[in-house]
């Protein structure tokens, strides 16, 4: 006699989709091999739907994130990670089959959410570094995450279940949501992307008029939603003191690709004094808002403070191009620009910056 395998995590999604799609059999794409048995793909399986409305699309549903089966985890509230993600991709009408770099693109964000244990939550972003279509001329490099309309949270014997819609979008539109917030600019984009329907080979939109209007207006009254910018390229030397000859000033690096990202953030923070951290490897750096500028170290924790002058100067000089400067406005330290080396899953360097 087998015993019958608890599959109250799987229904609860299904039960969610069914809601919206009514008898429609979804194609399903399911793992061969689990991954907690050797497999290359960590969600168990991804359904995908024909929607019509408002143009024909796909829409993606994964199985894995939950907890599909026995519950494991301690947390009741949630099940798992606490929720599933969705992506709607334009679809041409005599289209059979959902195209595998979608699925494979879904199983990515799986490999990134199990090895790191980062979640993503409503409002957040994800720079691939790269077309989100391997191999392909499409301009939408990254990734940003909301609420899908349709899918409502749902509950299980495991707990809770939000559906997480993954809209890809350009590297000047994460900009923009860098330097005001996600779900402001999206907003102010809906009119061009309904239900947030990923197009390949639409063009960037934070330059349309009304968008452009919207983010003037919304860094204007809110500033940055951005408090923390995680940042490969951060590093520091402490500064040193030199008997009879000049103090050598503590020296901070910092990556041209992100240099002027940085630069338009820290203004829209300061300006509404709330402190920016920049988050490295083995390093933090927080600037924040005083009347006096001044540089504090504590153990692998560095805290610039600065005023109105210093931020003005600081976001003239922070620019894509490899070089050195020093502010008169906020003494001690140096800056140091280093070029940017963007490199494909291979490890190949297939640009650099500055």
């Amino acid at each position: 006699m087998t015993e019958e395998i608890n599959t109250s995590g799987w229904d609860a999604i299904e039960a969610a989709c069914t809601e919206v799609y009514g008898a429609q059999e979804p194609k399903h794409y399911g793992t061969a091999i689990p991954y907690m048995l050797g497999g290359p793909d960590p969600l168990d399986g991804i359904s995908v739907y024909q929607a019509e409305a408002p143009v024909p699309h796909w829409h993606f549903v994964t199985y894995g994130f939950s907890e599909l089966y026995e519950k494991e985890s301690e947390n009741k509230e949630w099940s798992g990670y606490g929720f599933e993600l969705t992506f709607r991709l334009l679809r041409n009408e005599n289209d059979t089959e959902p195209p595998a770099w979608a699925l494979n693109l879904l199983q990515n964000m799986g490999r990134y959410v199990f090895n790191s244990g980062n979640v993503f939550h409503a409002g957040d972003y994800l720079d691939a570094n790269g077309p989100i279509c391997l191999g392909s001329d499409t301009l939408l490099t990254a990734l940003a995450f909301v609420e899908d309309e349709d899918l409502k949270e749902c509950s299980s014997p495991n707990g809770r279940v939000q559906f997480l819609q993954m809209i890809g979008i350009t590297g000047p539109e994460l900009e923009t949501m860098q330097t005001w917030n996600t779900r402001g600019f999206l907003a102010a984009c809906k009119a061009y992307m309904p239900k947030y329907i990923t197009d390949l080979a639409r063009n960037s939109y934070e330059q349309l008029p009304s968008v452009a209007k919207a983010v003037q207006h919304g860094i204007a009254e809110e500033g940055s939603s951005t408090a923390f910018l995680y940042i490969q390229q951060l590093g520091w030397t402490a500064g040193r003191k030199r008997m009879l000859q000049k103090n050598i000033p503590a020296e901070l690096q910092l990556g041209a690709k992100q240099a002027g990202l940085i630069g338009k953030i820290l203004h829209s923070r300061i300006s509404k004094k709330a402190p920016l951290s920049l988050i490295g490897p083995d390093l933090n750096v927080t600037f924040e808002a005083g009347e006096d500028a001044s540089i504090h170290e504590d153990e692998g924790r560095i805290t610039i403070t600065v005023h109105e002058q210093a931020v003005a100067e600081l976001c003239e000089q922070l620019r894509p191009k490899a070089r050195t400067f020093e502010l008169a406005s906020l003494p001690g330290i140096l800056f140091r620009i280093e070029p940017t080396e963007i490199k494909d899953q291979e490890g190949r360097v297939v640009e650099t910056i500055g």
